[in-house]
């Protein structure tokens, strides 16, 4: 394993998702909100990019198969560098939406190619090399969203903002997507390793084939299923934790954004730890662990009535985020052939993006029925119902 180009991998993958999540939280529903839009059109907005994620990441991955990884990147990293420009010109609610929904194709192109390269070049390592690149695009969120609300505040404050103070500030975001494209092709453009389908068969039925053979694994998409409804129920915390820690617990907002604060926090430091476990003691056990983790304390939160014991269960869903995710995309690597890395991480994160983006809705609908007693108690039966159905699809078996 090349530490060198391992070392400018995660430095492009930090600096550009630090300059989507700079984009994102909180510039984004401010900058709707200053186009006039209303609560469910915000929320449009901010969820559009996903649903490009869940329409692109599985053919971007297979095309990698075919075309070579660092095409496939480079691509990604072109949205990341040139997208944001159009933020300049965006006039009325229906531009941003379909800004941001191109900007999704950064994210959908560049994220499961980058793990499937991840996946080439770790052998043994999966697990932990996988939760070291995911740890470090976790840093790159973390260090945007805070940035944007920064210069917000600087810049008079979301009450205060004018087309200058967002032109400036995607202007900023357009900076550092074009430094992680020149990042990326120090590296990306030397002589890549021939690891794509050499053969003669025409492009698109190998990208078909490809797509076919990974989406009949029962265990690839089971796998990956785990990873999608463990963050279906990490959406749903991040939607509603903040309103239930204020509204019911009478917290400020300051404390509500500590707690989130602290779960991320301890899923970026556990995560490499435990994928280094998972590569030695295999990852089925640990996936379990870490859909139990992560069920208790949400099941819980509806009672619990002081920061502390809220911070308590946040730091417990944390770790049992580690735990699945550190496992779940080094599993799907497992299972695939080599050949397929690429369609196999498109899957996964198809299935990832289509939790994150059903977590909110489906835990608004229930809190809105049921109250968050009932709503948190059913999800988290179905990160526990989710367990059997794993094991079954797994057969008893670990990947070879």
């Amino acid at each position: 394993m090349n530490a060198s180009f391992m070392t400018a991998l995660f430095s492009v993958g930090f600096m550009a998702r630090f300059s989507y999540a700079l984009a994102r939280n909180p510039v984004l529903p401010l900058f709707a909100l200053y186009l006039g839009a209303g609560p469910e059109a915000i929320g449009l907005a901010v969820g559009i990019s996903t649903v490009t994620g869940i329409l692109f990441k599985m053919p971007a991955g297979a095309l990698s198969d075919i075309i070579g990884r660092r095409k496939t990147m480079l691509a990604g990293l072109c949205f990341f560098a040139l997208i944001p420009f159009a933020y300049f010109f965006i006039s009325s609610y229906t531009m941003l939406v379909v800004v941001r929904f191109l900007h999704g194709f950064a994210t959908a192109i560049y994220g499961p190619v980058a793990m499937a390269v991840v996946a080439d070049v770790a052998g043994p390592k999966k697990g932990e090399m996988l939760s070291w690149f995911s740890s470090v695009t976790i840093m790159g969120t973390l260090a945007g969203a805070p940035v944007g609300g920064l210069l917000l505040s600087l810049m008079g404050g979301a009450h205060g903002a004018s087309d200058t103070t967002f032109h400036v500030i995607y202007g900023i975001v357009a900076a550092t997507g074009v430094l992680a494209l020149l990042l990326g092709m120090a590296f990306l453009l030397k002589d890549e390793k021939k690891s794509q389908d050499q053969s003669t068969e025409p492009w698109f039925r190998k990208f078909i084939s490809g797509i076919r053979e990974v989406s009949r694994d029962r265990r690839v998409i089971a796998a990956s299923g785990m990873e999608g409804v463990q963050n279906m129920a990490m959406g749903a915390l991040e939607a509603f934790l903040p309103i239930y820690a204020v509204t019911v617990v009478g917290l400020s907002a300051f404390e509500a954004g500590l707690l989130w604060a602290g779960q991320m926090i301890t899923t970026m430091l556990a995560k490499p730890l435990m994928g280094r476990f998972s590569d030695g003691h295999g990852r089925n056990g640990i996936i379990v662990t870490g859909m139990l983790c992560c069920a208790a304390p949400f099941a819980l939160i509806p009672t619990l009535t002081s920061f502390w014991s809220l911070m308590a269960a946040c730091l417990v869903f944390g770790l049992g985020e580690a735990l699945v995710t550190s496992s779940s995309a080094a599993l799907v690597a497992d299972l695939c052939r080599e050949k397929h890395y690429g369609t196999a991480m498109g899957v996964f994160g198809t299935l990832y993006d289509v939790g994150h983006a059903s977590g909110p809705i489906v835990s608004g609908i229930l809190v809105g029925m049921l109250g968050y007693g009932w709503a948190f108690g059913i999800m988290a039966a179905v990160l526990v119902l989710a367990i059997p159905f794993f094991l079954g699809a797994m057969g008893g078996r670990t990947a070879a």
